[in-house]
């Protein structure tokens, strides 16, 4: 479909999605903020104290996944898109999908059972926040394994070719029939992004959780560092909610299946030198710009008005970060071309969530300040950040260069933004700067 005139192409994710989904986990935190209140009146004998462990965490990915599913197949019916690779109106018999089944249940068998041996082996996933995630993942196996049964025999009926990346790696296994082994580089690349962000996912869940459901209104409007801060994490807990619910509804059903993951080396690189254990910002790392750095609130202390005016830009920032993932709804995930999304923050820059973030973090750390008074600190800071920004600008291009080969239509959007998107547009222009402009040769004829 060619977009109209002055307008982007569709968006295959509405706006809808993802706010029924901050809707729904908006009520559960309301719920569990005032569980003291709330429990007496439902009969629960005891003392109450807000819902702010891990389990509520856990709980409120139904709440806000729940809501964007309803959304997703009641309002827009993707279920009835023909990038499903869904026809409902043409069931096989079971004895006839029974074959492929167990071959894809095989490789998919095969896939969790990989996934659980890398757990086993990577010595960062017991230890520290990594074990509630290894504890969740645990318990979910079990029920998985048994569930995946009844659901791959149920879609494989109707799926206009079930032989999908799965099939072909179980046949690879098997060895019984001829197999596409790029369907299965396929295979393989998608469940290497779930497997490594699901985990990395669940170990942050609790701590943003337990900040929203537990911080006390009377210790965070004292000031205004403290209520920003309060705003900034909020809107955190938001982001890593509805991303973890993205991460795990990779269903063909919802149309939210991974179609390719990115195959280029590049954009791993760039992405997971951004992740641990592969992070290369912590302290004492390679790419750590805190070095004798205090923050936007040392250095302002003193000036009211100065920090309002800061730390509402950070809000800010923080803002338009978590509605680029809410924008994505049931499909956000790194590494992954699950769509293509050209509303929200999307209209007005192809990378919304990395510009904010970085913008962010030149204005919270401020690296060209340094306690120490130290020059050589001051200048490696503003430059080990700048190599930062960099990553983030490597990990764009890769993005872009995967999603560009993936669909014509992000194309069609990519070529748009370049002449009407005020941010991308502005962008690029600065960028044409510096740009060689000097004499070029000239080919020998």
């Amino acid at each position: 479909m060619v977009s109209a005139p002055g307008r982007p192409p569709e968006s295959d994710v509405s706006a809808g999605v993802g706010l029924s989904g901050v809707l729904g986990l908006f009520v559960w935190l309301a719920i569990c903020r005032n569980w003291p209140s709330i429990a007496p009146m439902m009969g629960f004998a005891g003392e109450a104290a807000p819902l702010n462990g891990p389990n509520a965490a856990l709980a409120a990915m139904l709440f806000s996944g729940i809501p964007m599913v309803l959304w997703s197949l009641c309002v827009d019916k993707v279920h009835r898109r023909a990038s499903t690779g869904i026809d409902w109106h043409s069931p096989r018999p079971l004895s006839v999908a029974l074959e492929t089944s167990v071959t894809k249940l095989a490789g998919l068998w095969a896939t969790w059972a990989v996934i659980g041996v890398i757990y086993c082996l990577g010595r960062w996933y017991w230890r520290g926040n990594y074990l509630f995630a290894i504890d969740v993942l645990g318990t979910l196996s079990v029920p998985l394994l048994l569930l995946s049964i009844p659901y791959v025999l149920w879609l494989d009926r109707y799926l206009v070719n079930p032989r999908d990346q799965s099939w072909h790696f179980g046949a690879m296994l098997i060895g019984r029939e001829a197999y596409d082994s790029e369907k299965v580089a396929h295979h393989l690349r998608g469940w290497a992004v779930k497997g490594f962000f699901i985990a990395f996912m669940f170990s942050i869940l609790p701590a943003g959780w337990q900040m929203a459901a537990g911080a006390s209104f009377a210790d965070v409007d004292s000031s205004p560092v403290a209520f920003c801060m309060f705003l900034i994490n909020m809107m955190f807990m938001v982001d890593v909610q509805i991303a973890m619910v993205g991460y795990l509804l990779t269903l063909k059903p919802l149309d939210a299946q991974i179609r390719t993951a990115n195959p280029y080396l590049g954009g791993w690189l760039s992405a997971l030198m951004c992740y641990p254990p592969f992070l290369l910002m912590n302290s004492g790392d390679v790419l750590d710009y805190h070095v004798n750095t205090a923050d936007w609130a040392y250095w302002f202390q003193g000036h009211t008005a100065l920090l309002w005016l800061w730390g509402a830009i950070l809000v800010v920032l923080t803002g338009i970060y978590a509605w680029a993932t809410v924008a994505f709804g049931i499909r956000f995930s790194n590494l992954t071309y699950r769509g293509i999304l050209t509303n929200g923050p999307y209209r007005f820059t192809r990378h919304p969530a990395y510009l904010s973030k970085n913008i962010f973090w030149w204005m919270a750390t401020l690296p060209f300040f340094v306690t120490s008074g130290s020059f050589p600190d001051m200048v490696r800071n503003t430059v080990i950040l700048g190599l930062v920004s960099a990553i983030y600008y490597w990990r764009a291009r890769t993005e872009e260069k995967h999603l560009l080969a993936s669909d014509a239509k992000y194309r069609e959007y990519h070529a748009w933004m370049a002449e009407n998107a005020f941010i991308t547009r502005s962008l690029g222009k600065l960028g044409n700067l510096f740009k060689p402009r000097g004499p070029r040769l000239q080919p020998a004829k």
